[in-house]
């Protein structure tokens, strides 16, 4: 079995369902004792989210380099970033590091077109949804449309994300903002969601959606757990 490195704490909502996910995936194809071999570099995340809305990400990318180097160190066979919005840093990190960096947005946008779909909606945090290293990928690799809210409805799905979400706090008036917004995604020709923040499937998911919902937490956890086993 392979070791994963786990680049995570932000937040650690999230990177619990990583590890959660990871070694009950692992236990499923192995057995009942068994579990994944990993490595898990948490941050703290109140550093990380002040550096992103500063806009700091040359000492982000600094940081997470910093942590990919000591999982590589340790003895992590591939690194997983637990998170959407900082892999905005993967190509930095794949530049400083000799082992493998599992993208979050391939084994999602593979499963996507496996599903026979194309045109996608986007929710995630405003760097996510706004800025061009998630959505180029999907677009330029994988050939999707991507769609995402308009600035109103963005504003509120990052709000939920930090006020809420990575507090641990899931409240019904943010579901029903949540479905709303989705709604008029499917409306502006999406065929199918990306929940592209690990905490929002905490929030919502098939069932808060008219069409198929796509969990890059799961899917990138399923992904890392394919690697590992892999022969």
């Amino acid at each position: 079995m392979r070791t994963i490195g786990l680049i995570g704490g932000m937040s650690w909502e999230s990177s619990a369902e990583y590890y959660r996910l990871v070694n009950q995936g692992v236990r499923d194809r192995l057995g009942p004792t068994a579990s994944a071999s990993c490595l898990l570099w948490s941050f703290n995340f109140a550093e990380i989210e002040a550096l992103q809305h500063k806009g700091d990400w040359a000492s982000l990318t600094a940081r997470m380099t910093e942590a990919a180097q000591k999982l590589e160190a340790a003895g992590a066979d591939f690194l997983v970033i637990c998170t959407n919005t900082m892999h905005r840093t993967a190509p930095a990190i794949e530049a400083a590091v000799r082992i493998p960096v599992l993208h979050i947005a391939d084994p999602t946008a593979e499963r996507i077109k496996a599903a026979g779909f194309r045109s996608v909606g986007l929710l995630g945090t405003a760097f996510t949804m706004e800025q061009d290293f998630y959505k180029g990928r999907l677009t330029d690799r994988h050939g999707l449309n991507v769609i995402i809210p308009d600035a109103a409805d963005r504003a509120a799905v990052h709000r939920v994300i930090y006020e809420e979400l990575v507090a641990g706090q899931v409240l019904a008036p943010s579901r029903e903002t949540y479905r709303a917004i989705i709604r008029r995604m499917v409306e502006q020709g999406a065929e199918a969601i990306i929940l592209g923040c690990t905490e929002i499937m905490l929030l919502i998911g098939a069932d808060d959606s008219p069409v198929p919902v796509f969990d890059t937490t799961a899917l990138h956890a399923h992904a890392a757990i394919e690697r590992a086993l892999a022969d």
